[in-house]
C-alpha cells in the first residue's frame, strides 16, 4: 500500500502546513519520518493521494516551505 508524504526544512512550516490542512478540512496525520526520506526535521505529513492537488495549491498560495512530496510502496 502506498503512503504520501509531505517533508519539511523544519517544525514550524510542518505546522504552518498543518493549521492550512485543518482549515481546508483535508485529513492527514502527522508522522515520524520515514528512515527512507530522513533528510529532514523529523516530523512529516502523511496525506490522502485524492487531495494531492488541493494540497500543492495550499502550499503554494500561503508560501508554506516543503523539503518535498514523497510516496512509499
Amino acid at each position: 500500500m502506498e503512503k504520501n508524504y509531505i517533508l519539511f526544512p523544519n517544525y514550524s512550516q510542518g505546522l504552518k502546513l498543518e493549521s492550512f490542512l485543518n482549515d481546508n478540512n483535508i485529513k492527514y496525520v502527522i508522522s515520524p519520518t520515514p528512515r527512507k526520506l530522513s533528510t529532514c526535521c523529523g516530523i512529516s505529513i502523511m496525506y490522502n493521494k485524492k487531495d494531492e492537488d488541493d494540497i500543492k495549491a495550499i502550499i503554494k498560495n500561503n508560501s508554506v516551505e516543503i523539503k518535498g512530496l514523497y510516496t512509499l510502496e
